[in-house]
């Protein structure tokens, strides 16, 4: 995981600046499930022109990056949600097998522009939903609403796409920690990534020039055609190991393992979209829900 670069982290044995489940350097980032069909990325890529993907919606936390996102169907009035890791939480890493849902926190947020200025500040009222347990995801609902937040700072919220994403979509990672932007492919995806005592399924394995380090847990995965989020940084293969923290493995249907030093990975979000009701509440009993429940 890409630790995260805070106290907390020091904590859990988390240091650096350098990848792990994607927060500043250490466990903290990581998975989502496999499958998907794969498309020609010299097809993808020209078949549309790129949307501008800039900073404008992501936020700072801490020890990680985010953003502020909605569901397809989230609508001004909702309570605004932002989306990070869940070993990104200011509580520490949750427990393999442990969900967090509806928890208190006032956790504060920086708001960027699109040129990673400052806009402002924004706070939790809860912990909505968090989990490293499948996946590797947090999201927060905060005291304000959509509207509230584009009337006080002009920013909108990043949407998350509801399908599963296609090998060879271009993609940028956006981090707003670093305030930093990586350009690369999904590559593939990963039945089973192991991280330590967490196990993720179908994550996103990226082509090599997402080199994220510690910081980028959490930074939204955005496809540059749709200007959609697919998924969330979290994780990569730092010094070669098998399974340990920040040294992610891959396992596919077969039980075969396989290590790829230097590469680094992300959870899909789509998962999210289905277990979201009217108002932005999270329901795990919805159709189409396959998140953890607690």
């Amino acid at each position: 995981m890409k630790k995260p670069l805070a106290s907390a982290l020091l904590a859990l044995l988390l240091t650096g600046a350098a990848a792990a489940p994607a927060v500043a350097s250490a466990p903290a980032d990581a998975a989502t499930r496999a499958g998907a069909s794969a498309a020609a990325p010299a097809a993808r890529d020209t078949a549309a022109a790129a949307v501008a993907v800039n900073f404008a919606g992501t936020v700072a936390l801490s020890n990680c990056s985010g953003s502020l996102v909605r569901m397809p169907s989230s609508l001004p009035g909702d309570p605004a949600l932002v989306l990070s890791n869940g070993h990104c939480l200011e509580t520490g890493f949750p427990a393999a097998g442990e969900v967090v849902k509806d928890r208190a926190s006032n956790r504060s947020f920086t708001l960027l522009t699109a040129s990673g200025a400052r806009a402002g500040t924004v706070r939790a009222s809860k912990i909505a939903y968090a989990t490293m347990t499948d996946t590797d995801i947090s999201v927060y609902q905060l005291t304000r609403t959509y509207a509230q937040i584009q009337s006080q700072y002009g920013i909108s919220p990043l949407t998350l796409n509801d399908a599963h994403p296609v090998q060879g979509t271009a993609i940028k990672v956006v981090s707003g920690y670093w305030k930093r932007i990586y350009s690369c492919n999904v590559d593939g995806f990963v039945y089973r990534m192991k991280e330590g005592e967490w196990t993720w399924k179908d994550s996103v394995r990226y082509t090599s020039s997402c080199n994220t380090i510690g910081g980028t847990s959490g930074s939204p995965v955005v496809d540059t055609t749709t200007g959609k989020v697919v998924a969330v940084n979290n994780t990569g293969n730092e010094d070669g190991q098998s399974c340990t923290v920040n040294n992610p493995c891959e396992i596919d249907q077969n039980g075969n393992v396989t290590v790829r030093q230097g590469i680094n990975y992300a959870q899909q979000t789509y998962t999210i979209v289905a277990c979201v009701g009217p108002g932005n509440v999270f329901d795990l009993n919805r159709p189409g829900c396959v998140l953890p429940k607690p």
